[in-house]
């Protein structure tokens, strides 16, 4: 039997040098772009302590994003969470591959190694 490769339905922004950050819709969603779709070594954000989209940060030839890119990437996650009208948002980040899924957990819940937490103002790119 041919594995079919499921694609999250997601929220995709252009970012400077080449970087595309990718917000999941659903809880569903965020499980696929979290543990399949996400490279080991794209960038993981999602708000913290509260409900939100999960993000990942990414370039297609696998360069390193600068402070300016990741705090846009960490800002799209405060947005599409439920800090979107707060002030400064603290948002978890650590690379994907130290995002994984407790057994019998729900769609959408992760357990984070090695995260750093970035304080950011919730916003898309160019808006």
């Amino acid at each position: 039997m041919k594995e079919r490769s499921i694609q999250p339905d997601c929220w995709c922004y252009g970012l400077p040098g080449g970087f595309e950050a990718l917000a999941g819709k659903t809880d569903a969603d965020n499980d696929i772009l979290s543990l399949q779709t996400a490279q080991p070594n794209d960038l993981w954000f999602h708000v913290h302590g509260l409900p939100g989209s999960h993000v990942i940060l990414r370039h297609p030839d696998g360069d390193r994003p600068d402070s300016n890119t990741v705090k846009a990437a960490a800002a799209i996650a405060a947005w599409h969470s439920k800090a979107r009208n707060a002030g400064t948002v603290p948002v978890v980040c650590t690379e994907a591959k130290h995002v994984g899924k407790p057994r019998g957990a729900k769609p959408g819940s992760v357990m984070i190694k090695r995260e750093k937490i970035i304080k950011v103002r919730p916003a898309l790119p160019n808006a």
